[in-house]
């Protein structure tokens, strides 16, 4: 066999490889996107600074969706809060933290779909339209003040919460570990495979940001390996209201909401934010 022929073997071998790995991520980028937990991760989520109970929702599309409502002891409307969790993230455990996290704030802690006991499987759209349903849910309230709704994302959340910020009239904006979209994350991560042409859950943030007026937050891991501080970078540029972008000492991707640097930079933010009349 001449080397003309080897090279076109090579290359077609090459070929093969190259469209099955395509075919592969564009297969499966669910679960890619996606980590659905269905375990909860604190298994009676109360609130030492809220009445805590369970409810379920329907979507729009009747899709149930199981999470919690904390709301404070005292009479409101209060100020309130709908949290977007991360990848990988059951909520039940925003439940038991949310006295230290939102204090004073009503709160609505949703499991996406597939995720907790909430039914369905996961997609943006759906997480973009589930989300604007549970704001509008949230601010119908009689504890809620309708003026006075944050929204907070966390990682994969941060994404959803800018799509829902976008059209609601949302006070402020939490965003934890953002990133500017999924697909240039998955661009760097399979830079030899025409990602844009098959990634359909792109959570473009970036495109997003210039058109979002509520004061925005950004906290960063100090150490974070799934969302390098480049694609932070490049969401903070272009945010059209930032108050402040800050790194958390002592923190990585996984534990960030978890430590107390986190949870009372969040509760000051909010509480400041809140104490400013409406617009």
């Amino acid at each position: 066999m001449d080397n003309s022929k080897k090279l076109a073997g090579v290359a077609g071998v090459a070929s093969m490889l190259w469209l099955a790995m395509t075919a592969a991520v564009a297969a499966n980028q669910r679960r890619l996107v996606f980590n659905p937990t269905v375990k909860r991760e604190v298994e009676r989520p109360v609130s030492s600074g809220h009445r805590t109970r369970p409810i379920v929702l329907r979507s729009k599309d009747g899709t149930r969706l199981s999470g919690w409502l904390m709301t404070p002891a005292a009479l409101g409307p209060h100020p309130a809060v709908v949290y977007f969790g991360g990848r990988s993230e059951e909520v039940s455990w925003v439940a038991r933290d949310a006295g230290k996290l939102f204090p004073g704030m009503a709160v609505l802690a949703v499991n996406y779909r597939g995720y907790g006991d909430s039914h369905g499987d996961p997609a943006e759209h759906h997480m973009v339209e589930d989300g604007r349903m549970l704001y509008d849910w949230l601010g119908q309230h009689h504890h809620v003040d309708p003026r006075r709704i944050a929204v907070v994302g966390r990682s994969l959340g941060s994404g959803v919460a800018v799509q829902v910020a976008l059209e609601r009239d949302a006070r402020a904006i939490v965003l934890i570990t953002p990133y500017d979209s999924l697909l240039a994350i998955a661009k760097r991560r399979f830079r030899a495979l025409p990602i844009e042409y098959v990634l359909r859950h792109r959570f473009e943030s970036v495109k997003y940001a210039a058109a979002l007026m509520a004061p925005t937050y950004v906290l960063r891991a100090a150490s974070d390996d799934i969302v390098p501080h480049s694609h932070t970078d490049q969401l903070v540029a272009r945010l059209g209201r930032l108050h402040a972008d800050e790194t958390v000492p002592d923190s990585d991707h996984m534990n960030i909401p978890y430590l107390d640097g986190t949870q009372t930079r969040i509760a000051n933010f909010l509480s400041q934010q809140f104490l400013r009349p409406p617009a």
